[in-house]
């Protein structure tokens, strides 16, 4: 039985919101910029060399806005400024109480033919800082 696959439904920046995640979208990279590079702290076994995390927190964006993308390994080399990538599979993170764009191994970043929208700098949404709140229900 072939499983019908779901043609991804398309957001744009200004709809992400916090805890949510399963976001498609085309964005432009507008900078890169390598935070550090994570030594694996091995165990015992540390003869096998595991290579350390490369981060890379990267401005991308569309027409509605930016966000702070966090690049990790090989996808740190697929974040060129100027290149247009679709994100498939998102999700949001919270750092320090604002969002962070994301894809983990259950994602994919593709790097698409170039978008004709110029990014919206002025509306960062990693720049806005939520609270966290908790909810008691009553």
């Amino acid at each position: 039985m072939a499983t019908q696959k779901r043609k991804p439904v398309f957001v744009k920046v200004d709809q992400l919101k916090p805890g949510t995640n399963g976001h498609t979208l085309t964005v432009k990279v507008v900078n890169s910029s390598p935070v550090k590079t994570v030594p694996n702290r091995g165990g015992r076994s540390s003869l096998i060399a595991s290579r350390p995390t490369r981060i890379a927190e990267c401005l991308v964006g569309d027409e509605t806005g930016s966000i702070i993308f966090t690049a990790r390994n090989e996808q740190v080399d697929l974040m060129n400024p100027g290149a247009t990538i679709i994100l498939r599979n998102a999700k949001i993170d919270m750092f320090k109480g604002s969002m962070r764009l994301a894809v983990d191994k259950w994602g994919r970043i593709e790097v698409t033919e170039p978008a004709n929208f110029e990014v919206r700098e002025d509306n960062n949404l990693s720049l806005i800082e939520y609270e966290l709140v908790n909810v008691v229900e009553e």
